[in-house]
């Protein structure tokens, strides 16, 4: 049943995209950051992460000022790792104010994703 709400709420959640995600989608999607596929507000287990490349196993988080320092973060980040998943994570101040870094970072990130494989 979790698979169902997650479906509603990761609709939702496309639709009330923050600024650093819309910002962070424009250079993602349609397969626009070297020929990769991404997907936006995508369930991995009880969670949604902001954007997973589904073939690198990658996820990407955007977070807000509510995220400092938050143990929250830390347990769900191991638990989408558990599931086989490498997380990354941004500030939204971070992407907003440096895109090009962010999208650096994670070109970075998929290189080492595939050279795991």
């Amino acid at each position: 049943m979790a698979g169902k709400r997650l479906t509603g709420v990761a609709r939702k959640l496309r639709r009330d995209m923050t600024d650093a995600e819309r910002r962070l989608w424009l250079h993602l999607r349609a397969s626009q950051l070297d020929g990769i596929k991404f997907t936006r507000q995508f369930p991995i287990g009880d969670f949604i992460v902001d954007f997973a490349c589904r073939s690198a196993r990658l996820a990407i988080e955007l977070d807000g000022g509510q995220h400092a320092e938050n143990p929250a973060d830390e347990a769900r980040t191991a638990i989408i790792e558990a599931y086989g998943w490498r997380v990354i994570r941004f500030w939204n101040n971070d992407v907003l104010q440096n895109t090009d870094g962010a999208l650096t970072a994670i070109l970075e990130e998929l290189k080492i994703a595939r050279n795991r494989t």
